[in-house]
């Protein structure tokens, strides 16, 4: 029994010293910041993923398209299909739900795939015709460009990448997609 305390303690210190380490080790860096408007009808439709930060739930994924639709309660369906690892692979699809967290600009949502769970899908950078957007997280751990056609030039995705390493995200793991069309 004493064993045990003393390990459940020993944890306990090294969290909190990890912690207090960690908070000395970041950089102050501004907040993230969404653009200042999205127009719901014009975003929705499909985007291809042209390069994204690695996610558990993306893992080995190619050909992944992202399908959004407006509902009348004013969320969004979220339909993301992928293809593992081949184009030649089935396509599998995973059906969510978003919902407008920032009415004021449309930029700030939440999405759900597994309900109560939900991540941030802002909308950071956004082609005043919808023909590319930038997807990420407040907390910077999340990362999506998506365009309406399955390529984009490898220059200007450089320049999207230097920019918003510019503004703090860590995109060395940056994965650039394959498109199956």
């Amino acid at each position: 029994m004493m064993k045990l305390h003393t390990l459940i303690l020993g944890t306990i210190i090294l969290l909190q010293s990890t912690s207090i380490w960690a908070m000395g080790k970041k950089e102050t860096l501004p907040p993230v910041e969404s653009v200042k408007s999205v127009d719901l009808n014009r975003y929705i439709g499909k985007w291809y993923e042209i390069a994204r930060l690695p996610q558990f739930f993306e893992k080995d994924c190619v050909g992944v398209t992202a399908e959004y639709s407006l509902r009348t309660d004013g969320k969004v369906d979220v339909k993301n299909t992928c293809r593992k690892k081949s184009c030649d692979a089935q396509a599998n699809s995973a059906q969510g739900t978003a919902r407008v967290m920032d009415s004021e600009t449309n930029s700030k949502l939440k999405v759900s795939f597994f309900w109560p769970f939900e991540g941030d899908y802002w909308i950071l950078d956004l082609d005043p015709n919808y023909q590319y957007a930038v997807v990420g997280s407040p907390d910077r751990k999340t990362f999506w460009i998506l365009s309406r056609t399955p390529t984009l030039p490898k220059t200007f995705v450089d320049a999207i990448v230097s920019q918003f390493q510019k503004q703090g995200f860590e995109l060395s793991q940056l994965e650039r997609t394959q498109s199956c069309e």
